[in-house]
């Protein structure tokens, strides 16, 4: 978490060049944040490095969530030939901490979480944005043959049973007819910052939203319910389906395809920190596996999973589930 040279330079050519340059966060991918200090003034530097790195669909997605009422962090300064934005800085106050360390607001803040949704969801999806429908559902999916089985020494699987089990289940949620709506794609409690002085949807600081795509009306609330970090007791998961449903207007298409994209995209996760341990040596995310599979048995158990879950009953051992995993859990 050393801040990139070109850090002090950038910040001093737009009225920052007394500033502290204090480590905040890195994350799955190349980007990492620091927190700037300059008197009373905060602000937030993301080191997004190219090529790795191109913040300006970050920039596009923040200026269209605030256009249409939500709080996302208004760029203040930008390099992106250095790969460098200076934003809003929305506080310490993460969604994550607070409801772990308030089990009394835990329940509210669901359902701030679940009305963020509605909202958003009321809305056309953002302009130009990539869909987000089969096929690439089915290609996320790779990352479980591809990453995972060799991570727990399993033999190469049939990949063709493995896509058919899923097309049966994913087809029919692609062609439900619900209206696409702009999907986030990583939207959990590690991701929305609660900003002092403000109520309802605008408390909610959104983060980590620059992979936005079009997609089905269920997947953000996947995201939020189904966390990868946090456990969510499945009585507030149920009860915040249905604070969906409600508010949102939604029909009896809704809930199957909420638990099959529950379904992908847990077994797309499993893969996706396997990626990260194995490639690129973030061994930290083996600790969430445990939950991961508690979340994904869990979804698999429910009516329309069936091609799926005779799947993995006949190709992944119970050895290589959370088994495989226990001595490194969270």
């Amino acid at each position: 978490m050393i801040p990139p040279k070109s850090a002090p330079d950038f910040l001093a050519r737009h009225g920052w060049n007394d500033a502290q340059i204090l480590p905040l966060a890195g994350d799955a991918s190349f980007r990492r944040y620091f927190r700037i200090h300059s008197g009373v003034r905060r602000a937030v530097l993301m080191d997004a490095p190219p090529p790795h790195e191109d913040p300006r669909p970050f920039m596009e997605i923040a200026g269209w969530l605030q256009q249409i009422g939500l709080a996302a962090p208004r760029i203040l300064a930008a390099d992106l030939e250095q790969g460098l934005l200076l934003l809003d800085d929305f506080g310490d106050a993460r969604m994550r901490e607070t409801a772990d360390a308030e089990p009394e607001v835990e329940r509210d803040l669901y359902e701030t979480a679940v009305d963020v949704l509605v909202h958003l969801h009321r809305q056309p999806p953002m302009p130009g944005l990539p869909p987000h429908g089969l096929q690439e559902w089915l290609t996320e999916l790779r990352l479980f043959p591809d990453w995972y089985v060799p991570a727990v020494g399993l033999d190469p699987i049939d990949v063709h049973s493995w896509e058919e089990a899923w097309r049966q289940v994913l087809a029919p949620v692609a062609n439900d007819g619900l209206a696409p709506v702009t999907v986030l794609r990583d939207y959990h409690a590690e991701n929305v910052m609660l900003i002092d002085g403000r109520g309802g949807i605008e408390r909610f600081g959104l983060l980590d939203f620059q992979d936005a795509l079009a997609g089905h009306p269920a997947y953000d609330l996947v995201s939020v319910l189904e966390d990868a970090r946090r456990d969510v007791p499945p009585q507030l998961e149920r009860d915040m389906i249905d604070r969906y449903v409600a508010k949102a207007g939604a029909d009896q298409r809704f809930e199957p395809a909420y638990w099959a994209l529950a379904a992908q995209r847990n077994t797309r996760i499993l893969g996706v920190f396997c990626r990260l341990w194995k490639r690129d040596g973030k061994d930290r995310y083996k600790a969430f596996q445990p939950r991961m599979w508690g979340l994904l048995e869990r979804d698999l158990a429910q009516p329309g999973l069936e091609p799926v879950r005779d799947w993995f009953d006949a190709n992944i051992p119970q050895s290589a589930r959370t088994a495989a995993w226990q001595d490194g859990a969270e």
